[in-house]
This record gives C-alpha cells, sequence and structure tokens, in this order.
C-alpha cells in the first residue's frame, strides 16, 4: 500500500535536495558537537576540585587538548579519504570496492594509532614545556595528561574512522545515539577517577561509595584522562559491531592484506586534509602560545586559563560545521560516483546554508549566556573576563569559519583535498601568522587586540572558500588529476 521503503543512498540521490540534506545533516551536526563534549564532561568535572587546582589543571586541559586533536585530525584526514572512495564506489554500486577501500583505510588507523602511541609515551614533556612554551604547574600538569591521552588516542582515531564509514553509506542516527551515552559513561567514569575515595563536592560525590569499595584513589586530573580512554573504547565496540554487522565494513572483502595501491589513492586524498586541519590547529597553538609567551608569567596564568576555556566553544563551532561537511562530503561523494555533477555542487551551498544557521543559534548563545556558561567551568574573575572579551570578537566569526569548513569537506567529497589544502594554507600562513605577529609583537596589542585580529582571519577564511567554490573549476582540475572514479570523469560540469 505505501510501496516499498526508499533506501538511504536514494534518498541522497533522488530525495528533496534541501530536505535531504537537513534529515542526514542535523544528527551528523550533533554527534560532532557531542564528540566535543568529552573534553567539556572532563573539564567540567575538573572545575569542582579545590579552587587552587582548577585553574592550572583547565590550562593544561585546553593546551593539551589541541595537541592531542593533532592526531584526530590526521585520523580525520584518512577517514576523510576513505568515505570520499567509499561513498563514491557505493553511489557507482561497486560493493566489492567499497569494503576494500574499508578495510585498507582501517588498517591505515591501526598503524596511526601505533606511531600516537610512542609520541604520546616519549615526547609529552618536549611537546608541553619546549613547544608550547607552558611554565609551572600547568606544565606538570600537562605532561602527564597528555601522555595518556596522546597514546590511548586510537580509541578515538577508531570511532572517527568507523562512524566515518557507516556515515558514508548514508547512516547517521546510530553513531549519533552510541556517542551519547559514551558521553554519560564519561561522566561517570570521570567522577569515579577524578574524585576517587574523596572528597568531593555534592552531587559529584555519587561515585565516591563505588570508589571506596574498588579501592580507587583520588587521581585529579589524569583521572579524566583515563575517563575518556575507557569510555571511548567502550562506545567504539557496539560502533564496530554494527559496522561490521550492517555494512560488512571493518571486515576485508577479499585478502586482508595491506594493499598499497589503495593505501596510496586513500592517502593522496588524505594528507591534504590531514595537513589542512593540522594547519587549522596550528593556528590555534600559535595563537595560544602568543598568549603564554606575552601576557602570562609564572605567578599569573590567567590569560592561558581564559585560553583553555574558549577553547571548548571554539571546537564546538568548528565541529558542528565538520559534521554538516561530513553531510555534504557524503552528499557530493554519491551524486559524483552517479554521475549527478550539479546536484554534488548544490549540496555545498544548501549544507554551508544549515551550517550558518546553527553558527547564528550558537553565537547569539554564548553572547547571552557565554559568562554563565564559562562560571560553570572556572568561577574566577580574571580569566573569565578574558575569555568573554575573546568571545565578543570571535564568536560572531564562526559564521565564516564554518562556511569554510563545509566548502571544503564538500570539495574532499570530491577529492579535492590539494585546493582545500592550498586555501588554508594561503589564509593561516599567508594572513593569520604574520598579523598575528604584528598585532602583538610590532604594534604592542593587548590579548584585545589579538581576538580581533583572530576574528579576521575567520572572514577571511570564509571570502577564500566561497570564492575558490563558486568560481575555480575544482571539478575539472580533478579530472586532469585523475583524482575522481572512472565514472566520474567521464561525466560533464
Amino acid at each position: 500500500m505505501f510501496g516499498a521503503p526508499v533506501s538511504a543512498s536514494e534518498r541522497i540521490l533522488r530525495g528533496p535536495l534541501g530536505w535531504e540534506i537537513a534529515r542526514f545533516g542535523t544528527p551528523l551536526a550533533v554527534g560532532m558537537a557531542l564528540q566535543t563534549t568529552f573534553n567539556l564532561v572532563d573539564a567540567y568535572v575538573l572545575a569542582q576540585l579545590p579552587k587552587d587546582e582548577v585553574g592550572p589543571a583547565l590550562g593544561a586541559l585546553g593546551l593539551c587538548d589541541q595537541i592531542a586533536a593533532i592526531g584526530t585530525i590526521v585520523s580525520y584526514g584518512i577517514s576523510t579519504g576513505a568515505a570520499s572512495l567509499v561513498s563514491q564506489r557505493h553511489g557507482a554500486k561497486d560493493e566489492a570496492g567499497m569494503r576494500h577501500v574499508a578495510w585498507q583505510s582501517t588498517l591505515m588507523v591501526a598503524a596511526l594509532g601505533a606511531v600516537f602511541a610512542l609520541i604520546g609515551l616519549v615526547f609529552a614533556g618536549p611537546l608541553m614545556r619546549d613547544v608550547i612554551g607552558a611554565k609551572g604547574e600547568v606544565a606538570d600538569l600537562g605532561v602527564r595528561y597528555l601522555r595518556v591521552i596522546v597514546t590511548g588516542s586510537f580509541t578515538m582515531f577508531f570511532l572517527l574512522q568507523l562512524t566515518s564509514l557507516q556515515r558514508a553509506l548514508g547512516s547517521a542516527k546510530t553513531p549519533v545515539a552510541l556517542l551519547v551515552a559514551g558521553n554519560v559513561i564519561n561522566l561517570f567514569l570521570a567522577l569515579l577517577l577524578v574524585f576517587g575515595k574523596g572528597p568531593a563536592p555534592a552531587p559529584f560525590d555519587v561515585m565516591t561509595p563505588v570508589a571506596r569499595a574498588l579501592g580507587v584513589p583520588r587521581m585529579g586530573m589524569l583521572g579524566a584522562a583515563w575517563a575518556t580512554i575507557i569510555a571511548r573504547a567502550v562506545v567504539l565496540v557496539p560502533v564496530a559491531f554494527i559496522g561490521m554487522r550492517r555494512f560488512k565494513v571493518g571486515l576485508p572483502a577479499d585478502s586482508p592484506r595491506p594493499d598499497l595501491a589503495v593505501m596510496r589513492r586513500t592517502f593522496a586524498i588524505a594528507w591534504p586534509t590531514s595537513a589542512q586541519f593540522v594547519l587549522r590547529i596550528g593556528a590555534g597553538l600559535f595563537v595560544n602560545s602568543l598568549v603564554a609567551r606575552y601576557f602570562t608569567n609564572e605567578s599569573d596564568q590567567s590569560a592561558t586559563t581564559a585560553m583553555g576555556l574558549v577553547f571548548r566553544l571554539d571546537t564546538m563551532a568548528i565541529f558542528i560545521a565538520m559534521g554538516w561537511g561530513s553531510a555534504a562530503q557524503t552528499f557530493v561523494g554519491q551524486n559524483l560516483g552517479a554521475r549527478q555533477l550539479r546536484r554534488a555542487k548544490r549540496s555545498g551551498w544548501v549544507t554551508a546554508g544549515y551550517d550558518a544557521i546553527t553558527n547564528v543559534a550558537l553565537v547569539l548563545l554564548l553572547l547571552a549566556f557565554g559568562e554563565r556558561i564559562l562560571r560553570l567551568f572556572d568561577d574566577d574573575d580574571v580569566p573569565v573576563r578574558i575569555a568573554m572579551t575573546y568571545l565578543r570578537a570571535v564568536a560572531p566569526s564562526y559564521l565564516g569559519l564554518g562556511l569554510g569548513v563545509v566548502l571544503g569537506n564538500a570539495m574532499a567529497g570530491a577529492g579535492a583535498t590539494r585546493v582545500t589544502l592550498a586555501v588554508d594554507t594561503v589564509v593561516v600562513l599567508f594572513v593569520q601568522v604574520p598579523l598575528c605577529l604584528i598585532v602583538v609583537a610590532a604594534l604592542g596589542a593587548g590579548t584585545a587586540g589579538l581576538f580581533r585580529a583572530v576574528a579576521a582571519c575567520g572572514w577571511a577564511s570564509a571570502i577564500a572558500y566561497g570564492f575558490t567554490y563558486l568560481r575555480v573549476p575544482w571539478l575539472k582540475r580533478l579530472r586532469r588529476e585523475g583524482s575522481l572514479s572512472n565514472e566520474v570523469t567521464a561525466a560533464r560540469t
């Protein structure tokens, strides 16, 4: 009576574009926002520590999260390259090829996890003290936390990989539900490990009896790192099971041995994406390094603490944009595989519009309630005042930054990752770095001047990506470079 159910891929290829992107992209945006709440949960729990511990812990957490994010972004690049090829092959009805790419890219993620485990064990101290320039207790806490969170970062790598593959095949809701469960687990584990046997303020003492029964010691900031790693590992089990059972991703289609040809093709798409996002994270670390070197000293690290507070809000905006961008990537990839180039290109603009709407709501929320939100994590007046100065200057530029992220991911769905890397290289190296240096080192401006420079770079990214997506013939360039599959290269723009 009602006809056969319409598959997710058919909706992506044939359904009303605006409605289908909203239906598919909303869970992805929510899911990526939930990725950041692992860190928000940690920050909120750490904010309940004694007052003399809160400032250094939050300052160290903000720096460590940015360093750890480099590994996550490199892994995300591999997952982006794999998702691009998987969605194109799925759109072209090549299921065996899709499974083969999924397995080979998963082997690449496993190798990356081993590399970053080594980095976390050996180089945590030099990264925190020598590269970032952290001082005092912030540096001491940061080294211990970084050693755990980077060594265990393989849990996030596999979560991103498996959820990206499922998303590329049209599944958006199940990974989000599992991430919600993961955040609940993370909260209770953080309460258990951060406070241990106590003391803990009510109602954060709910796990104290459990800690006493199990003999769990009070671990402080280090407990938050272990809580995050364990929670991710727990969620990873059902994510892997569902991916293998429903989509057969995570299992080899034929031989389990490495296929260097497929890995090279995945890497050709992945490395510009990884480099691009490392460049973005590096730009954030550069700003934090300027703050640490020019506006802190051994006895006053309020500015670093403020940057640790606002980093989570910046990350929330970026990850929401990455969620919408993941939707754009899926729609572009599958429609290219089906030779629907006009629909593929329209998908980027429609998705960018949805991200803009989301960011307007986020910016209004932060401007209206930003101080209350910040005081959930640190009630010290000085870092909160600096953080609010940052939000008033930078938060409106989330709209520009989000536009760049979404359109960049849309081009990544076509495999045009070298184009997006070129755009970010120009914006970061030739706009953000010199502008921030001039403002701080040459003009001697305070933190407010530095924050205005950061905001200007967000809008510069929007202009650069908008022009590139609209005017640069990136699909034609892909045909010359041979980056697309044969089905796509035979189509005409």
